[in-house]
């Protein structure tokens, strides 16, 4: 295990970027929330980056010369760095709960960080000549992280202990894996296996199965929030289909249909799943969409405009109240928030 603190010189602020404007489309006030000239990411949408009532977000930006991690404030604008060093993976950051700590990859080492005085401690050295996939996950109680680790000869499904530090070995496989979730309220994981494929697997290794989900392709996937089903975007091999949002069953293999969709190409769930933020596919009407689950009803926001729809990243705000989604309509990628609060009800962001 590697030292205990990293060098000095983290907590540089920034003023604030942020523009906002009436959208296009809907006229819906709409804000960049970073400055166009500057590259920024949201996290992996696994990642929990979001505040509990979206004081703050985290993201990823090489604004400073090389990708390091930032807290950007919601009611001042402003950002402060909070990662350090060369490779820095920015889909890695992940906020605990109780948004005082945050973790997140850097070159080899996994760190666990105070986010009030950026004191780092290293939680899991990787091997020398191994990599870490960019996408990690946090358990919903702040115990675990998961991630894939990679050399040569094989892809490991790692599951490293946040409090204890140390790393437990739940997979390793010759094939291509990536992408893993952690079960919320079980002690499982869901990951990307070759071809996009859906797997879930026990933290000690056990069952470890591909879900048989509808015929076509896969876009976002997701554990719903009580962790009884995955949720799905099924895209049909045929062009004339519309995407749709299936859930599956893993312990039955029950699949069903949640909604037909405008041809969403990637997709976030409210805190109680009731509602769905979607990114249009559609080159007519690049938009974001809600989707009220029960009465399958959807209603457009703003236009994304981003030349990849697939990579907006939609996400809502713990207490369902404010929406993120990132785009490159400018240019660079950006990171854009609007409230709903209008239009979504409140849920509990405990």
């Amino acid at each position: 295990m590697c030292g205990g603190l990293y060098a000095s010189g983290r907590g540089e602020e920034f003023q604030s970027g942020v523009r906002r404007f009436a959208d296009a489309l809907t006229e819906f006030p709409v804000s960049r929330l970073t400055d166009s000239s500057q590259a920024c990411y949201l996290p992996n949408p696994a990642s929990r980056f979001i505040a509990r009532k979206a004081q703050f977000i985290l993201y990823a930006s090489d604004r400073t010369g090389a990708m390091q991690g930032f807290r950007l404030d919601m009611k001042s604008g402003e950002s402060r760095e909070i990662t350090e060093g060369a490779g820095m993976l920015g889909d890695s950051l992940n906020l605990l709960p109780g948004d005082r700590e945050f973790c997140h990859f850097q070159g080899r080492v996994l760190w666990l960080a105070s986010l009030s005085n950026l004191r780092s401690r290293a939680v899991y050295e990787s091997p020398e000549g191994a990599r870490f996939d960019p996408a990690s996950t946090v358990s919903e109680n702040g115990d675990h992280a998961a991630f894939v680790e990679k050399n040569e000869a094989a892809y490991r499904l790692q599951l490293v202990s946040l409090p204890k530090g140390g790393a437990r070995t739940v997979l390793e496989t010759r094939d291509a894996i990536s992408a893993p979730a952690i079960r919320p309220k079980r002690q499982s994981i869901l990951y990307r296996g070759p071809d996009s494929s859906l797997w879930t697997v026990s933290f000690d290794g056990g069952g470890n199965a591909k879900l048989k989900v509808a015929e076509g392709g896969i876009g976002s996937a997701m554990w719903s929030r009580d962790g009884a089903t995955v949720l799905y975007l099924n895209i049909p091999s045929d062009k004339r289909q519309l995407h749709a949002i299936r859930e599956i069953i893993p312990e039955t293999g029950e699949d069903r249909l949640v909604s037909k969709t405008s041809q969403f190409a990637a997709f976030a769930q409210n805190e109680d799943g009731s509602v769905f933020l979607g990114a249009s596919a559609s080159k007519a009407s690049p938009a974001m969409i809600l989707l009220v689950r029960d009465v399958r009803r959807e209603l457009t926001i703003c236009e994304h405009r981003a030349s990849n729809p697939a990579e907006t990243r939609p996400a809502f705000s713990p207490n369902s109240q404010s929406v993120f989604f990132q785009s490159d309509r400018s240019g660079k990628m950006a990171i854009y928030g609007m409230s709903v609060n209008r239009l979504v009800e409140e849920t509990d962001d405990d």
